[in-house]
């Protein structure tokens, strides 16, 4: 089938790709401190797991605290005390710019006098969007320090990739916990393991850079390859160490049986600050069986269309679930238009040998979306969706968005808080219906690629 030029839809794309891809870390850096208007009542009991330490036991006067993650924060309250007491007389240093459930704290800034004599006492808080706390205050934890620690002085990585279902992504995201004080930081990416990039045996193959801490990265990787990353002061200089390589591998010749092709919703990410590292944030962590994530944030219809070749062919699945539209129909692009790039990528999966399964486009929060992206919508979202759909249920597909449960066919924000990308719960919904109807689907695609081999 002929692709239809449509180069209005050229300068969106590159604003989908700005605002969903690098919405989660970059609009956080530039907000800072969320809004504090309308604050509500706490709803979650107080977080846990703050990261100990004893006189016996003493943390750096640079460390990295921790404590539980919780996915129903978009960032967390931290604050440093002399006493473990709410008394204002007491607080020395509270900060809402922690993106992480890790906290690299800047103790010689904030409590230079107390360091090695006596102990600080912190605690932290999960803040939602709006500023409102969303869970209550942890309790004090007693923070002993030494400087015959080691300074917390290179980025960690805690996302390791590969490492069970929805880790292997074609466009990988590199996350890392930053260093107080750094500018910005310097990514290498190495073709080869992480071993021999250790070694000294990788080829560097790209460097990039980000004044967050994260980077998503712009082309599909297929192969394996290493990266690592570096902070740097505002002149541009190294700051501290390079952290250890981590590895990203998306291999065709780990002969994957089952692909998913889509946009940010099947990236990965969501609840505004996790990203597709943050993987209990995508839905194929709750598939019963392996696939390859070859998804891409940012994505209308016609950019999945675009690079089908490219990314798909090489790893020649049986199986394709194609996942993609959403971007494309909630800006106004033609429903018509999107069906002839579903329809483009079932002809181009058959002739290809691979069974092509769609999955239905689950519906979404216009006002949600407007207010955490400060995007409109357009008002007939509902019926350009509903055509699509009414496409994709005619062909070999999973209706996983009959698993959402939806007031006024309107996405709940309890299932979305952004309004367009499900969370944790919302996400595992799209993974038990794949579950649920998999065999039936993958049941339909084999007879659909057996009329196309009979026409």
């Amino acid at each position: 089938m002929k692709a239809k030029k449509r180069p209005e839809w050229k300068a969106l794309a590159m604003l989908f790709a700005l605002a969903v891809a690098f919405g989660s870390g970059l609009a956080l850096y530039l907000h800072g401190t969320p809004r504090a208007e309308d604050v509500k009542s706490p709803v979650g009991e107080g977080l846990t797991g703050l990261r100990e330490t004893t006189e016996a036991s003493p943390a750096a006067y640079a460390p990295l605290l921790s404590w539980d993650r919780d996915t129903q924060a978009v960032v967390y309250e931290i604050e440093f005390a002399t006493e473990p007491d709410e008394a204002d007389e007491h607080r020395i240093y509270a900060t809402r710019a922690v993106y992480t459930n890790h906290y690299n704290a800047p103790l010689r800034e904030i409590a230079g006098a107390y360091l090695g004599k006596q102990p600080i006492y912190w605690r932290v808080r999960s803040i939602g969007f709006d500023g409102q706390p969303v869970s209550r205050w942890s309790k004090y934890a007693a923070l002993y320090t030494s400087e015959d620690e080691q300074d917390y002085d290179r980025p960690v990585v805690f996302s390791e990739y590969g490492d069970g279902n929805g880790t292997t992504l074609l466009y990988p995201v590199y996350d890392w916990v930053g260093i107080a004080g750094a500018a910005g930081y310097t990514v290498e990416l190495y073709a080869g393991t992480a071993d021999d990039a250790t070694a000294g045996k990788a080829t560097l193959v790209d460097t990039m850079h980000a004044d967050v801490t994260e980077i998503y990265d712009r082309l599909p990787r297929i192969g394996t390859y290493a990266w690592r990353v570096r902070a740097v002061d505002p002149s541009g200089a190294y700051v501290g160490e390079w952290s250890a390589f981590h590895e990203v591998r998306a291999e065709p010749s780990d002969r994957w049986q089952v692909a998913v092709l889509g946009d940010s919703i099947s990236h990965g990410g969501g609840h505004y600050s996790y990203s597709p590292a943050d993987f209990e944030f995508s839905w194929l962590a709750y598939l019963d069986f392996p696939a390859i994530n070859l998804s891409s944030s940012g994505d209308l219809a016609s950019m999945t269309r675009e690079r089908f070749e490219r990314d798909v062919l090489p790893f020649h699945p049986r199986y394709l679930l194609i996942f993609t539209g959403t971007n494309s129909l909630r800006a106004g692009v033609d429903p018509d238009d999107v069906i002839d790039d579903l329809e483009a990528m079932k002809v181009l999966a058959l002739a290809n040998g691979i069974r092509p399964i769609f999955l239905t486009l689950p519906p979404i929060n216009p006002t949600n979306i407007a207010h955490v992206f400060d995007e409109p919508t357009v008002d007939d979202w509902q019926a350009r969706f509903a055509r699509v759909n009414a496409y994709i249920r005619r062909q070999a597909c999973i209706d996983d968005a009959a698993a959402f449960t939806t007031p006024d066919g309107v996405l709940p924000t309890e299932l979305a808080l952004d309004g367009l990308h499900p969370d944790v719960d919302g996400k595992r919904l799209i993974g038990e219906k794949v579950n649920a109807e998999w065999e039936k689907a993958t049941a339909a695609a084999e007879k659909q690629y057996q009329s196309y081999l009979d026409e």
